[in-house]
């Protein structure tokens, strides 16, 4: 796909024009015009130069941008600042047309309507029309030529068989001039000097002028629009503070290369995305993630261009530069989803491409209409001036992808990318939203759950399991090691390891074999106590993975591990529900552990023990119930993304996952899928709108202008009014978009029906009490106090070991499920 640069056009009529001529170059599969960004992206095998000609005989200009990701990011870096030179310098030129044509108009309006409200003229003027008229002439004809763009631009749209709005302007502007000055010919010829009253300089004028108000509008609600965009790229520090020679100096920003040593001190920003060498300190990075929370670095620790660094010194080196930074990323994928086009907008690109000539068919046609109907010339072109200048084809063009523009920047900001318009637009459609089990619903690291030793203590035998997958790079063995580091627990380092697929480990321990692994392995080698079992099923059924250990045929005892939920899973869960939305786990975890999961998420629909490439052929199946929404984390769920109609990515996850999906939640947050499918429902909302204002415009207006209701209602319609109305419908439909911007995302569950009685009971109590197994000193009572009082809404935990209880004190309602995952990530058991 290729990006290009479109001068030129005026209103939707042009950008359909200019998508025409595109898509009839041989070897062009697809192209997309975007009228807001003055932008066209083209599908297909083609010489750049053989495009850039078509759009050059379709009567506008190209250039070609350098879409090229490693070198440059459209709209950012020296082709962003070039634009924005671009746009002041237009905004400018237009003001200062409109500041002289108001000052002419003025003198106009004077001189040719001043007598109606009794204001005196000049005695050489009052006494003598026809110099009354030539002045007018001559003033009309000055705001004409200081608004010749609309002239100009409408002149070559009808020579070269694609009329644009600024056809619309130059006809009506055109007509009233050339019928005001045949009167004055005919005055001139000796002709009634009261047809001095029948002149429409002031209409020839008043139309480019009121356009030029209505450009102005909405050339500054348009660069609204693009602020969340622009506001990204300033995000970007200009300069960065380089190590070298053991020196900080500094350079300007873009001058960093791999490798290249950098300080960031304490309200700095990262000028590349790189790792900590040195030092600690916390990061603000909501503009990329949406979390106003910072978060701890240390030696090691990623950092982002263009996050925060609040706290301490940190000494860096940089592994992404330039426009290969995450954020250069971020401002290359809100661009392009800006210059595509949502599936919504089809209809109002079909009518765009024959509205002109259709508006000009029906203008001549009331102009006919009522001279058949025996009323005066001036009368039958003041209806068709007044069709022709108030019918708006940029209402309609502007309708979609001012909302789409403003959606993605609301999203970025929220950590929320859309890759394109057709993903913001389809995933509030969602009737099904299917999640990934680990890295998605569960933050994807494994931690021990349980210590069930078999004839030793608990210390020995996370000693043996410690040394006997110190070799291990399975994740549940990384969870061991975790433990046993946790627990000041010491090991051992084996010899003869071996890894046997699918069932367990076997190594050397001081002459003697360690067995570790799952139960159908180890039952082969030790015999297993039926109370180890019965626990080892409770564990199962809770959701963890028992690891099961022995040595010299003899059981060490089991140690459990479980995969932690997200604290806030639930709640979104719950949030999609409340939507009208069906959530279906799929994993190919076994049936236990993932309905165990789920149980505590809140989901009621569980597809488990499916393997990577039977995930697609599940999403098939659930696509037949309506549109589907995929989101996961792993390289195992690219072909599900890829299937789904759309596929959401988790930020952390792999850049596989990512490259497959079509949108990516760079925090990592179920909540944040719950704020896509509301953006993406308001986005939706807003289109509508937008389009039914730009339709209910022109089928009411071109009506009325015509003179449909003057035997009914007698309203009548002057050109100025329409033309002011053709004006403000551009500037609405823009400024009804940037109402996205009001929109909040976050948001507390609805109350439904089947919860209603216990809330209503909560809110009058606000505490809750929960049975807990599994505690057994005052240290475990801390444990989960610590736990629920992380909780927001929690005020007090009072856990007793005695009593098996806990009594929680809340200050708002709290979900049971976010409670009881809490006590059950900590370790213990809620009865």
């Amino acid at each position: 796909m290729k990006s290009y640069n479109v001068t030129g056009m005026s209103c939707a009529a042009c950008s359909s024009r200019v998508e025409r001529a595109v898509k009839g170059v041989d070897g062009v599969s697809e192209c997309t015009v975007n009228f807001l960004t003055n932008s066209m992206t083209v599908d297909g095998e083609v010489d750049p130069s053989v495009i850039i000609d078509a759009v050059i005989k379709a009567g506008y200009g190209a250039s070609l941008r350098d879409n090229n990701t490693s070198n440059s990011v459209p709209g950012s870096g020296s082709d962003h600042n070039i634009n924005n030179k671009e746009e002041n310098l237009q905004a400018k030129v237009i003001l200062a047309r409109l500041i002289s044509s108001i000052i002419l108009l003025i003198f106009l309006m004077y001189l040719s309507m001043g007598h109606m409200i009794s204001l005196p003229l000049p005695a050489f003027l009052s006494e003598n029309p026809i110099a009354n008229a030539l002045t007018q002439l001559m003033l009309a004809a000055a705001v004409m030529i200081i608004n010749q763009k609309f002239f100009i631009s409408g002149t070559k749209g009808i020579l070269r068989g694609s009329p644009n709005m600024d056809t619309l302007v130059a006809l009506g502007s055109a007509a009233a001039f050339i019928y005001s000055t045949a009167q004055l010919y005919r005055m001139t010829a000796g002709g009634s000097h009261g047809l001095i009253h029948s002149l429409y300089f002031e209409s020839a004028a008043m139309i480019p002028t009121l356009i030029t108000v209505g450009k102005l509008l909405e050339s500054r609600a348009k660069g609204k629009t693009t602020s969340a965009l622009k506001g990204l790229i300033d995000l970007s520090p200009k300069t960065a503070s380089v190590i070298r020679d053991g020196k900080e100096i500094q350079i300007k920003a873009d001058e960093l290369v791999v490798g290249d040593l950098f300080a960031v001190r304490p309200g700095q920003s990262f000028p590349a995305d790189g790792v900590v060498i040195e030092g600690e300190s916390a990061v603000d990075e909501s503009m990329l993630t949406g979390e106003s929370i910072p978060v701890d670095k240390k030696e090691g620790d990623s950092v982002s261009a263009a996050t925060v660094n609040q706290s301490g010194y940190l000494k860096c080196r940089a592994v992404k530069v330039g426009t290969d930074t995450v954020l250069s990323q971020i401002i290359k994928t809100v661009s392009d989803a800006a210059a595509t086009k949502a599936p919504i907008a089809r209809l109002a690109d079909r009518v765009s491409g024959i509205f002109v000539p259709t508006v000009i068919s029906i203008a001549l046609i009331t102009a006919v209409i009522w001279l058949i109907l025996d009323e005066s010339v001036g009368f039958a072109l003041s209806r068709a001036i007044s069709v022709l200048v108030i019918s708006c084809p940029c209402a309609l063009g502007l309708a979609t992808p001012v909302a789409i523009m403003v959606g993605s920047g609301v999203g970025a900001k929220n950590g929320i990318l859309f890759k394109s318009a057709t993903a913001l637009e389809v995933t509030g459609r969602a009737k099904t939203v299917v999640l990934d089990k680990t890295g998605t619903i569960t933050e994807g690291k494994p931690k021990v759950y349980r210590i069930i030793p078999h004839n030793i203590s608990e210390n020995e035998l996370l000693s043996y399991a410690a040394s006997a997958e110190s070799k291990s790079e399975h994740p549940l063995a990384k969870a061991v090691m975790e433990k046993a580091f946790e627990s000041g627990i010491s090991y051992l380092e084996p010899t003869d390891f071996k890894a046997l697929s699918g069932m367990g480990i076997v190594c050397t321990l001081k002459n003697e074999e360690i067995y570790g692994g799952k139960y159908d392995f180890i039952k082969e080698i030790a015999e297993i106590p039926n109370d180890i079992i019965v626990k080892a099923t409770e564990l199962t059924s809770l959701g963890c993975t028992p690891l099961y250990f022995a040595i010299k045929g003899r059981l060490l005892g089991l140690v459990a591990v479980s995969d932690t939920i997200k604290a806030d899973s639930p709640q979104a869960v719950e949030q999609m529900k409340s939507m009208g939305i069906k959530v279906v786990m799929l994993t190919g975890d076994n049936e236990k552990t993932a309905s165990a999961i789920a149980s505590k998420a809140g989901i009621e629909h569980v597809i488990a023990g499916v393997m990577p490439g039977e995930k697609a052929a599940e999403i098939r199946k659930l696509k037949l119930e309506g549109c589907t929404v995929m989101i996961g984390d792993g390289i195992n769920d690219a072909p599900a993304l890829t299937e789904a109609d759309v596929g959401i990515a988790i930020g952390a996850g792999s850049d596989i996952a990512i490259d497959a999906a079509d949108a990516v939640i760079m925090g990592g947050s179920l909540s944040d899928a719950v704020k896509a499918v509301r953006l993406s429902r308001a986005t939706l909302k807003n289109i509508k709108e937008n389009l039914f204002w730009a339709f209910f415009y022109n089928v009411l207006g071109i009506p009325l202008a015509a003179g449909v209701f003057i035997s009914i209602t007698g309203w009548q319609m002057s050109p100025m009014i329409g033309a002011a109305a053709m004006s403000l419908s551009s500037f609405f439909v823009v400024s009804n978009a940037l109402r996205l911007n009001l929109v909040k995302l976050s948001k507390n569950p609805p109350i439904t029906k089947a919860n209603n009685n216990n809330i209503n009971k909560e809110e009058k109590n606000m505490e809750k009490t929960f049975n807990v197994n599994g505690m057994m000193c005052p240290h475990c009572e801390a444990h989960v106090k610590k736990a629920l009082e992380a909780i927001d809404g929690v005020t007090e935990a009072i856990p007793s070991h005695k009593e098996k209880k806990v009594d929680i004190k809340l200050s708002k309602e709290v979900n049971d499920s976010v409670i009881i995952a809490a006590i059950t990530d900590a370790g213990y058991e809620v009865i």
